[in-house]
């Protein structure tokens, strides 16, 4: 009975290359792992590249013999783009294996986007019409037409702290029935008519409107004598109180964005103080591309200063910049033409050379400039080009909107100014993070009737009421 086992288990042996080699035919399209596809590809290039067993696993690769070609790099896209997965170059022979980055294009695609887009329209009139249509589009897109109606709730503000030349207050507006979007709003000590005002929604950075940054830059602001309003992202600083982090990444969070900036708008357009006419919004990376929509969407918005986010082959690393269909409007369009949306209003672009923006100065600003130029205005649109510099709101960026929102909102930046005429932060006070809640330490203020978790957010939004039309 053993030796009966053993020759069948020989036999078996002998089988299994035929086996194997019927696996490699057309009735079986040439088929193999995507595991053995790569080994294959850095054995006959002599390539390194690197991946997880995860990214991997239960992959197969179609024809994957017939995808070879002379180069590595041919070879690699002909494998990996029907599996909606690329590399990226990490060395001169080494590769990091990724899904498929949709909001990444080449600098040439995004170049020749561009170009096709802007062959639409040569003039004032050709251009506000296609303003019109994306504007609408846009609103459209973002699911926000008409907008859900507004609660009839006051906003929840907690006691205003007292420092050197400004003051700061943490507020909640409820943005719809249960929803809250929550900031702190920085003011100058003395207030005498009417003052411009700044919103502030920064990025992606660890500790968001908490971070020491970004409590320098809206509290100079206020000493210069603009108010500065710093608000959190959906899923993000305190709104965590009432959705899970990983809820930012869906597409509901740009949605909730745009939603909570419009009603941060109602609200400090409703203070005594605001001078209408000198209303902006400056945000860094995640916060830049917010502004750059907001500046599309909102006319009330007269300034914007989009930082380190601004380029026509990325569209946003996350769902709350392009989640939504909103670079299919008008038969498609990217964050360059959202940006030309804004003019003639004054307009500062500032970008660095260790990340999207690195190619600003070369093509897409240039767009912007001619823009611009039909209202014959190509002077309100600036480009701070920082080439040795990352992707941050740092001192130098923050200078450079502080001396353009000062030229362009009429503000004196010599009280931030030392003896010397050097920029001076040093007098502003770095709270700690619990001084920013609205909702007392452990959350214990949230209103009971607040919205908990995605699903429930969901349920609400669709059976909010609408507006008659929007803004």
């Amino acid at each position: 009975m053993r030796n009966y086992k053993v020759y069948i288990l020989a036999g078996l042996m002998l089988l299994l290359p035929v086996l194997i080699w019927a696996q490699q035919d057309t009735d079986h399209q040439f088929r193999k792992t995507l595991k053995e596809t790569l080994e294959e590809i850095e054995g006959r290039f002599h390539v390194k590249i690197k991946f997880t067993e995860d990214q991997v696993k239960n992959k197969t690769v179609t024809y994957a013999d017939w995808r070879f070609r002379n180069t590595v790099d041919e070879t690699l896209d002909n494998v990996l783009k029907p599996l909606d997965m690329k590399v990226n170059k990490t060395g001169p022979n080494a590769y990091k294996l990724k899904e498929y980055e949709y909001n990444v294009w080449s600098e040439q695609d995004g170049w020749t986007k561009l170009d096709s887009i802007a062959k639409l329209y040569h003039d004032v009139p050709s251009w506000e019409k296609r303003k019109d249509s994306l504007r609408t589009a846009l609103y459209k897109a973002l699911d926000l037409y008409p907008l859900p109606a507004k609660p009839n709730s006051k906003p929840i503000i907690t006691q205003e702290r007292i420092y050197n030349g400004y003051s700061v207050q943490n507020i909640a507006i409820e943005i719809l029935p249960g929803l809250y979007i929550n900031g702190s709003l920085y003011k100058p000590l003395h207030i005498k008519g009417k003052i411009p005002v700044m919103l502030s929604p920064d990025g992606h950075w660890a500790q968001q409107r908490y971070r020491a940054d970004c409590q320098i830059r809206c509290a100079t602001l206020a000493r210069m004598g603009c108010m500065a309003y710093s608000y959190d992202l959906f899923a993000w600083g305190e709104s965590l109180l009432q959705f899970k982090s990983e809820d930012h990444r869906t597409s509901i969070a740009q949605v909730v964005q745009t939603l909570g900036a419009i009603r941060i708008l109602d609200y400090v357009l409703s203070l005594k103080e605001t001078d209408p006419a000198r209303v902006g919004i400056s945000g860094g990376s995640g916060g830049g591309s917010h502004t750059v929509l907001m500046a599309a969407l909102d006319p009330r918005i007269k300034l914007s200063a989009p930082v380190v986010s601004v380029s026509s082959y990325f569209f946003g690393g996350c769902p709350c910049e392009s989640g939504m269909p909103i670079f299919f409007c008008a038969g498609g369009t990217d964050n360059v033409e959202l940006a030309a949306m804004a003019a003639p209003h004054p307009q500062l672009l500032i970008s660095d050379g260790k990340d999207w923006t690195a190619h600003m100065p070369e093509h897409d600003f240039p767009y912007l400039q001619k823009m611009y130029g039909y209202y014959g205005k190509a002077n309100l649109v600036e480009n701070v080009h920082l080439p040795n510099e990352g992707h941050d709101y740092g001192l130098s960026k923050r200078k450079a909107l502080y001396a353009f929102v000062a030229k362009n909102f009429r503000l004196d930046i010599s009280k931030v100014e030392d003896k010397s005429g050097k920029i001076d932060e040093s007098e502003v006070t770095i709270e700690k993070e619990p001084m920013m809640y609205v909702f007392g330490d452990h959350g214990q203020y949230l209103p009971k009737d607040a919205i908990m978790g995605y699903n429930n957010l969901l349920k609400a939004f669709a059976s909010a009421p609408r507006e008659k039309k929007t803004n």
